[in-house]
């Protein structure tokens, strides 16, 4: 899930925050905490107060964004754009003590089987030559100009496999691939990787219930530092947090050594698109979703969304599924915080041990 990337001019510096001492116990935690940069509408008067109050509740931040293919098919070269739009933000986060993590989409983040809508309504396609080109670009600007500790090249591999055309996918691995070799030989610090969905892997976004795995991703995309995930288990068939296994992270990388970085997570807080919920079961999803990272020892977890969605102020056109991911946020539209907030900062509070 993606969400279209605000432009950030001006951002403000802040101190940490009490935490409330609820939530899953537990003597430390091996993982970094954050969201995206997000607001709940498109209204520049309520970014920065967002990001402010997601920053106080999190130790890394993730600078989740598509390729902004616009600005790069108009002239402006890959690196203006990110000295321009992105660098105040990860400045920002490292400012605040705050890991960066950045994690590009490639494809349509709303639905996979199609590219990113700027690509189509330009009429190109990351199957052409050029415009792969313009991917390494940018992903070499994005690696030298911000240092990200980690960078995800692109997102939910396994379900554009799944749903996108074939040439489509043949596209995401070559310029994946092309895109890693090239830094590497640069010397980036930044440990690169991808993000797979992991209701895919377990077989349940298809409609099943066998156990899928990651090995066709371990396979097109050798050069993994680490391991992206994607995951809204309500959207795989689990009517409760608790009927999440223990094992849903950790399984995807037994056996080998790979940190595992949640990207995108969440569970909304009512009932939405025929997912039955509550703000009671929100609660218990950040409990048991503690749980699975304790269990993966997973490096990261990140909700792109802090706040709920405003769909009022900003409604998604007919037929998106936007409304499936509006309500993960841990503070509704007008920041207040929802009873979800607790027990991450319960987590949160817990001393970082890697």
């Amino acid at each position: 899930m993606k969400i279209s990337a605000i432009f950030i001019l001006v951002l403000a510096m802040l101190a940490g925050c009490k935490h409330d001492a609820s939530g899953p116990a537990g003597p430390f935690r091996s993982y970094r905490m954050g969201f995206s940069a997000f607001p709940p509408r498109l209204d520049t008067t309520i970014f920065i107060p967002t990001l402010t109050l997601a920053n106080q509740h999190s130790d890394a931040g993730l600078i989740q964004l598509s390729i902004p293919w616009t600005v790069l098919l108009s002239g402006i070269p890959a690196d203006s754009e990110v000295r321009i739009v992105r660098l105040p933000l990860a400045n920002y986060y490292r400012g605040s003590n705050h890991a960066v993590i950045v994690a590009l989409d490639v494809t349509n983040g709303l639905d996979r089987s199609a590219e990113d809508p700027a690509l189509v309504a330009a009429g190109r396609s990351i199957t052409e030559t050029a415009i792969q080109r313009m991917y390494r670009e940018y992903v070499s600007a994005v690696d030298t100009i911000l240092h990200p500790d980690y960078l995800s090249l692109a997102a939910e591999v396994n379900l554009i496999r799944l749903s996108a055309p074939a040439p489509v996918y043949a596209a995401v691995v070559a310029m994946t691939n092309a895109a890693a070799a090239e830094q590497q030989t640069l010397g980036t610090s930044s440990r690169l990787l991808v993000s797979v969905q992991v209701e895919v892997a377990w077989g349940r976004l298809q409609g099943g219930t066998t156990y899928v795995g990651i090995a066709q991703d371990r396979t097109d995309f050798p050069f993994l530092e680490a391991l992206g995930l994607s995951s809204y288990p309500y959207l795989g068939g689990f009517a409760q947090p608790e009927d999440v296994p223990l094992d849903y992270y950790s399984r995807l990388v037994a056996g080998q050594l790979l940190p595992l970085l949640v990207l995108e997570s969440g569970w909304p807080s009512v009932s939405v698109a025929g997912v039955t919920s509550s703000p009671a079961v929100q609660v218990r999803y950040i409990r048991q979703q503690a749980l699975l990272l304790s269990q993966a020892h997973a490096a990261a977890v990140f909700q792109i969304t802090f706040t709920d969605l405003d769909l009022v102020a900003n409604p998604p056109p007919p037929g998106s599924g936007l409304p499936l991911f509006a309500y993960n946020g841990l503070v509704d539209t007008a920041l207040i915080p929802k009873p979800a907030l607790a027990p991450w900062d319960s987590v949160l509070a817990l001393p970082y041990r890697p």
